[in-house]
């Protein structure tokens, strides 16, 4: 089975996702708050995913997003926030 890491969005908001086989498996849901700025409120990992990395890869899929699009992030989100504080080389995009 294949695994991906994406992102779905609108103008309101969206999410990063890892999918395996075709299904979402986790999931880190965001809000856009203004033109230059999202807030990552929420981090979920399919429970038979727990251990193997998913919600670090979303986070770096966020960050790669963040880069891509010149916005920054707020981690409201304690597992973002801690990637953070974690993973100072990506701190250029935290607002």
């Amino acid at each position: 089975m294949g695994e991906t890491t994406d992102v779905k969005y609108n103008e309101k908001g969206g999410h990063f996702f890892v999918a395996v086989g075709g299904n979402e498996e986790a999931k880190m849901t965001f809000v856009f708050a203004g033109a230059d700025t999202i807030i990552i409120d929420h981090t979920e990992v399919n429970s038979d995913f727990n251990g193997k990395g998913f919600g670090k890869k979303m986070f770096l899929k966020a960050i790669d997003f963040a880069r891509e699009k010149s916005i920054k992030i707020i981690p409201l989100c304690p597992f973002a926030k801690s990637m953070f504080d974690k993973m100072p080389d990506v701190r250029d995009v935290l607002k």
